[in-house]
């Protein structure tokens, strides 16, 4: 497959090599705050410094600019729910309480408009990232789309580590939405006047921005963990207006409005980072800023065409839901002033499980048992790991697996099928299967696969009868 003029651009700044970070700040008494901002169905190729020539992203190119850009950084999932769940917990998929956006068993049944389904949620005994923060001592804070809870009212943010959530819940769907009537403040819900009876006076994008500039202003004076969970560009398409891309000649409105939507979550990424900034906080506080999966919210024509239009999956193959590269790999850039080298570029894949295990060592609390590992000794220099197995499962068609192992990329597509094996250093595209002429790379993925996958009540290997699941 020739290369792109994107792929050519991506592929020349991926390969510069990361250089020296410079001398370590003296250490300070208090420990860095920790900022995570999620977008949501964002593509890897949606932002400008990851190559898109229509959608333009400022800050989080300043954000580029400012600190480490991953050229292979990973979602934990191909859809929202399994994925965050993954960021949150530090457990992969094969060991992860949620591992799609519906359940083959247990957890709950419940609604969403019309279609009944089966939800997985966190359990009281599984702990997120922000129940170990806090118990080092950190604030926490979530603004936004929390996605974990299901259909169980008792799984909300503030049961799992949050002292302070405001945003929506699955099971509260009056709360749903890019212009919702009411909204969630910790575990109350409050009316939002602006708009009553369909009016459309208050974005949630906005609300989120607001929400999370207000949290950084009131606890500047201690050590924060704020996750800014955007819900942008997720479908519906919708926005206050076309914003500075109302005079595009030849976009549709649909076209004008998704790069809009970004545009207002870019803006508002803007107003967190002069937060930090006014209050003299950039020197205390490391920015992550990643999406949750590839794009296309669902596989309908009239989305497929704005995606498309935008190259938003960067000519990977697939989209949201797809277990090649279009649906896993995402945007994902670490800041922090005077700790990491400005403008540096790393090409060693991560993926959301090391993002807890990287946050309480940042915050110098003791580890704990996860499926990452902590990239701050890659953040904070030029060296890059050792190759190690990523891991991906999903049930939406039918169970699937993927794995990584250095340059080696496996894929699955249903129970008992053969293995297609890419290899993601001449073909990043996954256009050539090769499993064929490497039977021995094939048998060590088999075997990491299976000992990456553990059953769970959730998603038992032989799920009863009348398992409640999305159509195909």
């Amino acid at each position: 497959m020739p290369l792109s003029r994107r792929t050519l651009l991506a592929t020349a700044m991926g390969a510069a090599a990361v250089a020296a970070a410079p001398a370590m700040a003296a250490p300070g008494k208090r420990k860095p705050n920790i900022v995570f901002i999620l977008a949501d169905d964002m593509g890897w190729g949606d932002p400008s410094s990851y190559g898109s020539t229509k959608i333009k992203t400022p800050n989080i190119d300043r954000l580029a600019a400012e600190g480490m850009r991953f050229t292979q950084g990973y979602a934990g999932a191909p859809v929202c729910g399994p994925s965050r769940c993954t960021l949150m917990t530090g457990l992969h998929g094969g060991h992860a309480r949620i591992r799609d956006n519906f359940a083959l068993a247990a957890g709950k049944v419940g609604y969403k408009k019309k279609e009944q389904i089966r939800r997985a949620s966190l359990l009281p005994e599984d702990r997120t990232v922000a129940d170990y923060l806090r118990k080092a001592g950190y604030r926490t804070g979530l603004m936004g789309k929390w996605h974990l809870d299901g259909y169980d009212a008792e799984a909300t943010p503030t049961r799992h580590g949050f002292e302070e959530f405001k945003g929506w819940l699955t099971a509260r769907e009056e709360t749903q939405g890019y212009w919702p009537e009411k909204r969630m403040n910790g575990e109350q819900e409050i009316d939002i006047p602006e708009n009553a009876g369909g009016k459309q006076g208050r974005y949630d994008t906005a609300m989120i921005t607001e929400d999370s500039v207000d949290y950084i202003t009131r606890h500047k004076d201690e050590p924060f963990f704020l996750y800014t969970a955007y819900d942008s560009p997720h479908s519906p398409y919708t926005a206050p207006d076309f914003g500075p891309y109302a005079n595009e000649k030849g976009w549709s409105d649909d076209e004008k409005t998704y790069a809009s939507m970004i545009w207002w979550m870019d803006k508002g990424i803007g107003q967190i980072l002069d937060t930090l900034k006014k209050l003299k906080l950039d020197n205390d506080t490391i920015v992550f800023f990643a999406s949750d999966n590839g794009p296309r919210s669902e596989p309908t024509a009239a989305q497929t065409r704005v995606i498309d239009f935008f190259d938003s999956n960067g000519n990977l193959t697939g989209y949201k839901r797809d277990m090649y590269e279009g649906g896993i790999r995402d945007p994902l850039i670490v800041r922090w002033s005077t700790q990491i080298k400005a403008g540096s570029v790393s090409q060693m894949p991560v993926y959301f499980p090391d993002f807890l295990p990287t946050a309480l060592d940042l915050a110098g609390a003791p580890a704990e048992p996860t499926d990452g590992i902590s990239i701050k000794p890659y953040l904070l220099s030029s060296r890059t790991g050792e190759d190690r197995f990523l891991y991906w499962e999903f049930y939406e068609p039918v169970y699937r697996q993927a794995g990584r192992l250095g340059k080696w990329k496996v894929v699955r597509l249903k129970k008992g099928a053969k293995l297609e094996l890419y290899d993601l250093s001449v073909d990043p595209w996954e256009s050539k299967d090769i499993a064929g002429q490497h039977p021995d790379v094939i048998a060590r993925m088999e075997a990491e696969l299976k000992k990456a996958h553990r059953e769970s009540p959730e998603y038992p290997d032989n799920p009863p009868a009348g398992s409640t699941k999305p159509p195909e």
